[in-house]
């Protein structure tokens, strides 16, 4: 280890520990794990650009009988998707025992339901990839938790052990279960941390065995080929009685750690912090001159994107969208409308009203989706997430498919336009609706938007005149526009334009190119006729050419260039 990365590491430790001792141990287990590893010496030099798009998906998502999943998922990228995408997001792959892969038994092994390490260095020949990194907490099945029921080490004190009786009535809880679960041990029962679930035990990032142990498996994801590590639920690492339990500064400062030893051995992969939470608190994960994460998820986007849809006025997401700004040239926005979550409400905190979101959540009952709840603390809970399949989530079953499919491009469009990287969910990509089925038979609400697929099946009405045919086509044929155009590059600047309530302006500026791109999504279902002396040049997506004016029909989109 140089002696650099040292100083930054004892500087890291010191923030999170502020205990002498603890960073000696600390920093002697960490340079162990780092001597398994080779330092790199070339400069990485590669930057975001327009060609980056990120689809994420479960490695089953798409299934058939006679080859392992991941396989299968390459078959489909290969034949259908090809190059319009370049960065594929598989979610947790490795063995678990619930919450569809967020639970999981061991970090270094690939569920052998899925395929093995293979498959992945095969995916990572053609795309990037990124990995999920659930470190928040494991599976009460993990040989971790078994050696800490069995008081072993190191496992003795990787979780965290809590008094039942004391105050904990300000920790912010995504679930209304209960926040300890009773286990028996080898030394009495014990009360331990459990944020999500019984069966999803929290980590004690106070044993420096346990981060030592963290990073060494990051590197080990480096290594497989990662080029972007996704930090699940990332902002409840660090727990303190007393406190509300997020964002912490010590947690702030062990991404910055990885962040720093990143730099060193793995300057190819990415950070990208999970933190579904207001605004303000999930913006702060880029740390200070990009310092922690590389890419920050953007989830205000997609409550916003369909409460302007649902709303037909664009008034509060041009409001919102005015006041972005990324600290640093080297990071950027992780821009998502769906993913195997649903819809998340704590980020519009600030941003909606307690009435406007209730619009979003009076929309979701309606058009047959549910809506999950956190506990407060003091005794009453609010809506936390809405689940439901972003495309039934834009229209009701009073509304046409014409209408609903010009909605759901309209968002999905959206997307593609913000400066940023967009990531597209798979059953986005696929046109795919509620999976009443799956919700219903797992009795778990976000099953309604993770549907296993059968290969053969979407082979067929891919190539068939389907609805899903009709929104696949259309989504790789605006992903191949968008990595034409320098102007759409995460590294360009943005513009809110506002031209009228009832549409979505942005102009979107590469400086170093001189190309620039006006956006103009129309995001209600009246037509409008917009005259203006700057639109001169091609409109994109229809090839036509514009000189001044353009109508926009419902739900209509414009990139001109």
């Amino acid at each position: 280890m140089n002696i650099e990365l040292e100083k930054k590491i004892q500087k890291r430790l010191r923030g999170i520990y502020g205990d002498s001792i603890k960073e000696e141990k600390a920093l002697a287990e960490i340079k162990g794990k780092l001597s398994q590893y080779h330092a790199e010496t070339k400069p990485y030099k590669r930057t975001f650009s327009e060609k980056d798009c990120i689809l994420i998906t479960y490695g089953d998502s798409i299934v058939d009988e006679k080859n392992s999943p991941l396989k299968v998922l390459r078959k489909f990228l290969d034949r259908f998707v090809q190059d319009a995408i370049n960065t594929v997001h598989i979610l947790p792959m490795y063995p678990y025992t619930s919450d569809d892969g967020f639970s999981v038994t061991d970090y270094r092994k690939i569920s052998t339901k899925l395929g093995d390490w293979k498959d992945i260095e095969k995916l990572a020949v053609s795309y990037h990839l990124m990995f999920d990194a659930v470190i928040n907490h494991v599976s009460k099945a993990s040989d971790w938790f078994k050696g800490y029921l069995e008081h072993k080490e190191p496992y003795k004190e990787f979780f965290i052990t809590s008094d039942p009786n004391a105050d904990y009535s300000k920790v912010i809880r995504p679930r209304t279960s209960p926040l300890l679960t009773a286990f028996d041990t080898a030394r009495g029962q014990k009360y331990v941390w459990t944020t999500f679930s019984e069966d999803q035990i929290d980590l004690n990032y106070q044993s420096t065995k346990l981060l030592a142990e963290i990073i060494d498996i990051l590197l080990l994801y480096a290594q497989k080929g990662a080029s972007y590590i996704r930090l699940d639920a990332i902002g409840f690492m660090w727990k303190e009685i007393g406190t509300n339990c997020m964002h912490l500064k010590q947690t702030h400062e062990i991404i910055k750690l990885f962040k720093d030893i990143f730099r060193v051995y793995a300057p190819g992969t990415k950070i990208v912090t999970e933190t579904n939470v207001p605004h303000e608190d999930n913006v702060n994960y880029f740390g200070e001159g990009g310092d922690e994460a590389d890419m920050v998820y953007q989830f205000p986007l997609p409550p916003l994107t369909l409460y302007t849809l649902l709303t037909g006025n664009a008034e509060i997401l041009s409001d919102w969208l005015e006041g972005l700004t990324v600290p640093d040239k080297q990071v950027t926005f992780f821009n998502f409308l769906s993913s195997h979550d649903g819809i998340g409400i704590r980020p519009t905190e600030g941003i909606l009203t307690d009435d406007q979101r209730q619009i979003l959540v009076n929309s979701t009952l309606k058009n047959g989706g549910a809506v999950s709840y956190k506990d407060n603390g003091d005794g009453t809970r609010s809506p936390y997430e809405l689940n439901i399949n972003y495309q039934d989530a834009l229209a009701g079953p009073d509304e046409s498919d014409a209408e609903r499919m010009k909605k759901f491009l309209a968002a999905e469009t959206i997307l593609l336009s913000l400066q940023g990287i967009p990531g597209i969910y798979i059953h986005s990509l696929l046109g795919s609706r509620n999976d009443y089925y799956g919700k219903s038979i797992s009795g778990i609400a976000r099953r309604i938007n993770r549907e296993k697929l059968d290969y053969g099946y979407i082979a067929e009405q891919l190539e068939k005149e389907t609805n899903r045919k009709i929104i696949f086509k259309e989504l790789i044929r605006r992903l191949k526009i968008r990595q034409k155009e320098s102007a759409f590059s995460p590294l360009a600047g943005q513009e809110v334009v506002r031209i009228c309530p009832q549409v979505l302006g942005l102009k979107r500026n590469n400086v170093k190119t001189g190309e620039q791109i006006y956006v103009l999504v129309n995001v209600s279902g009246e037509a409008i006729d917009i005259e203006n002396s700057e639109l001169y040049g091609i409109e994109l997506i229809s090839e036509k050419s514009v000189e001044g004016k353009i109508q926009l029909e419902p739900w209509d989109c414009a990139w001109i260039r």
